[in-house]
């Protein structure tokens, strides 16, 4: 029953990617673009740090070779190389995979914090390296491509570009989803769950983790090669290390021990920059609230907690929990506000505008508009305002907690003695 609930699920949501996307702007467009590289991205990542337990602080290296790769390859194309255009991120998934062999070999002499030390080493190896590498990575510059037309396909528009993405993240997706069901693929959550035991079993680890390493690598140079596509251009910031942090932030907090959990992690991040980037510059600093407050209180990712409350659908008490949940979002809401409103005021009053207001004022300080109104920085209900939505959201969020908690337990607690009593009773009563 779950797997047949899990496959409509997913025809429809590929149903909606097939058809949607022609209605939608330039804009949405793109932003789908990059949606699903980030979703293959942080799928191949987890498959070294979520299924195998190697935290990698340096797949950006991987990324950035199969982007380079590719743009090698569409420059052969432009000069009359006769090779089909929706084929080239295979020059980045072979390119993912060697660099992944060799960097695999070394950094799975290792495991835990030196592991992750030595990918971070790789990776800022390759940051450092390709601005001089002038012939192969272009300088500072980068360089840049185009797109050749094939098959009456001109490969010009956004949209064309969103079908070919489209289909090799659909094609890795399933690649990596059969490779979980595989003997090996039990093997790699083996290796996370107890390494030594697999080594008394007589498999040789590093062997093993070094596949796992170049496999994870070669997904990621796909992912690569589909940017690089999408921007006909690449330069050395794909390796630089915000690229690796971004795919570990957008992993954990979709979930690393759920196979879809960390699409569903660079879905909310993508989509989380392209909405509110426009109307902040504090975007950057909610993104890492969001993973902090994650981690805290979610650590199994927003996915493991909607597996939780899926596999819950018949068993809980729904109705019980209306009004606690109704309640938590209303208290979540509250401090939402107050955090947004003390950020974007600390922004406005640090920054170079009102510092220019404030030279200009002689000693005053000068009010400032915020969410369409004026406020005073000297003024206690500038101050007051923020300190209550906080105070009273809190209060709402820590009755509740325990409230929904006791609930949850009450409803995964196994029948106790006195549930049992009556039963009893009815037996020896019928005895008698």
């Amino acid at each position: 029953m779950a797997s047949m609930r899990n496959l409509i699920l997913m025809a429809a949501v590929l149903a909606v990617l097939l058809i949607v996307p022609p209605f939608l702007g330039l804009g949405w467009q793109n932003a789908l673009v990059n949606i699903l590289i980030a979703s293959l991205f942080a799928l191949a990542f987890n498959l070294l740090s979520g299924q195998a337990g190697l935290l990698s602080f340096g797949h950006a290296a991987y990324f950035g070779m199969g982007a380079f790769a590719t743009l090698h390859l569409m420059l052969a194309v432009e000069d009359g190389l006769g090779f089909p255009t929706p084929l080239l991120p295979l020059a980045g998934a072979l390119a993912g995979l060697v660099v992944g062999l060799v960097a695999g070999y070394f950094s799975t002499m290792r495991s835990g914090v030196y592991f992750a030390l030595v990918t971070l080493a790789i990776a800022e190896l390759f940051h450092s390296l390709t601005p001089h590498l002038q012939g192969l990575f272009g300088g500072e510059s980068g360089i840049s491509s185009m797109r050749m037309p094939w098959q009456g396909i001109i490969f010009g528009s956004v949209l064309e570009v969103y079908y070919l993405t489209l289909g090799w993240v659909m094609f890795s997706i399933l690649v990596l989803w059969a490779y979980t069901r595989t003997p090996f693929g039990r093997l790699t959550l083996a290796i996370r769950d107890n390494e030594q035991r697999v080594r008394f079993l007589g498999y040789n680890a590093h062997t093993a983790k070094m596949v796992i390493f170049a496999i994870s690598a070669m997904f990621t140079g796909v992912a690569g090669a589909l940017q690089a596509i999408s921007n006909e251009t690449a330069n050395y910031a794909l390796f630089g290390s915000q690229i690796s942090a971004q795919v570990v932030l957008q992993t954990f907090v979709g979930g690393a021990t759920i196979f879809f959990g960390p699409v569903v992690g660079a879905v909310s991040f993508t989509l989380f920059a392209y909405l509110v980037s426009d109307l902040t510059r504090s975007w950057l600093f909610y993104q890492g609230l969001i993973f902090v407050l994650v981690m805290l209180y979610a650590p199994a990712g927003i996915g493991g907690v909607v597996q939780h409350h899926m596999r819950s659908l018949r068993r809980a008490d729904w109705t019980g929990l209306a009004k606690p949940y109704a309640l938590a979002a209303l208290g979540a809401l509250l401090v939402g506000s107050a955090v947004i409103y003390l950020t974007e005021t600390v922004a406005v009053l640090f920054g170079e505008e009102y510092s220019v207001n404030l030279r200009n004022a002689a000693g005053a300080y000068p009010g400032y508009h915020l969410f369409g109104l004026s406020w005073s920085p000297v003024s206690p209900l500038t101050w007051l305002v923020p300190l209550v939505l906080a105070g009273v959201g809190a209060v709402l969020l820590f009755k509740v907690r325990g409230t929904i908690a006791a609930k949850w337990e009450a409803m995964g607690r196994p029948e106790t003695e006195s549930t049992k009593a009556p039963d009893a009773a009815k037996l020896k009563g019928g005895a008698a």
